[in-house]
């Protein structure tokens, strides 16, 4: 093909990120010399321009019912509407017909509601946004789901999680295409951090959200993923929240349900399995930045919170065990600690 096109899958409701990290992305790739270069297209029912969740308004450039292929990657958008949008026959025929039409199929977040109504999931291995995992897998026993991946690639189908994990499996898309340069590339050009691997979690331990909550905690476990090769003992860490090491380690008993020690060792655990995932810094290097005494220190710590050591760790990532607190979702949503329908 001179050009690879891409056909995002739009609707009304649809998030706006969901679309957009994935076409100024490929943008940003054929800028720095992708070959051949990208071509993003949104397609909507009709034709018509679609109100995004925020409220913005997008034209599109194709219709849905009329366009034909080749086409490189089918893209299916989430968004609040991604319930309707899988109860629109027509929606999801033409999602069907086109699928046929492309080298690869791929949601983002709640996209693969519609990629579930249309068959195309059925006996895979697949992800969606944390929030909705559990309605997903309820609703589509006929395949199954695991919310805790930022993406997940199952033949020639690929799933990814909420919002801006969009970013990371298109970047993923952008390394097998053209190669891991020009991936970094567009990494560095849409100023992302570190180009995430889809085994890493959607969900971090630094993200969590508790029952309650309790300014000493706060500060002090924000103190804590800053500054991970500091002295994190629990009386550094309780001189600098001000109280006796007693009364902090109640204090993290009853919010965090672990005590300082145990919170800071589990936090310099999954910074280290983030760098062993994401670079190629050797594991001496990993220790020193995460706070670790020695590299013997850090492999006891992943032993035991992930089953390997480091470096088998490296070669094959997984995700962290799944929490006893999950992170507090949303009103009216449940979370999945780990769904496994039709497995």
């Amino acid at each position: 093909m001179p050009e690879r096109v891409i056909l995002v899958v739009g609707y009304d409701g649809a998030e706006l990120l969901d679309i957009a990290c994935v076409t100024s992305s490929l943008d940003i790739a054929n800028r720095i010399g992708a070959s051949p270069p990208y071509r993003s297209v949104l397609a909507t029912p009709g034709g018509q321009p679609i109100t995004c969740d925020s409220g913005l308004r997008l034209a599109a450039q194709a219709t849905l019912e009329q366009f034909r292929g080749p086409i490189d990657t089918l893209l299916v958008s989430g968004g609040l509407g991604h319930r309707d949008a899988a109860e629109n026959p027509v929606v999801v025929g033409h999602v069907r017909r086109l699928a046929a039409l492309s080298r690869r199929v791929a949601s983002v977040c709640t996209g693969a509601t519609v990629l579930a109504e249309a068959g195309l999931l059925t006996n895979k291995r697949v992800t969606t946004h944390w929030m909705y995992a559990e309605q997903l897998a309820r609703n589509y026993p006929e395949i199954i789901v695991d919310p805790d991946p930022i993406y997940v690639r199952d033949g020639d189908v690929a799933t990814s999680g909420g919002v801006t994990s969009a970013l990371d499996l298109t970047l993923a898309f952008v390394e097998d295409d053209h190669g891991m340069a020009l991936a970094r590339g567009v990494a560095l050009g849409v100023v992302a951090y570190l180009q995430r691997p889809g085994a890493q979690a959607q969900l971090s331990m630094f993200l969590t959200r508790r029952d309650g909550d309790d300014l000493v905690v706060r500060r002090t476990t924000s103190h804590i993923a800053g500054n991970l090769a500091d002295d994190l003992t629990a009386g550094a860490l309780a001189k600098l929240a001000g109280v006796s090491e007693r009364h902090l380690s109640r204090l993290f008993l009853t919010y965090v349900r672990e005590t300082p020690a145990q919170y800071v060792r589990r936090a310099r655990t999954e910074a280290a399995a983030h760098l062993l995932a994401s670079t190629a810094m050797p594991l001496p290097a990993i220790a020193r930045r995460c706070g670790f005494g020695s590299t013997e220190t850090m492999r006891q710590a992943f032993v035991t919170h992930y089953g390997v050591p480091p470096s088998a760790y490296r070669r094959n990532p997984v995700g962290p065990p799944t929490e006893s607190d999950p992170p507090v979702p949303a009103p009216g949503y449940a979370v999945v600690g780990a769904a496994r329908s039709g497995s």
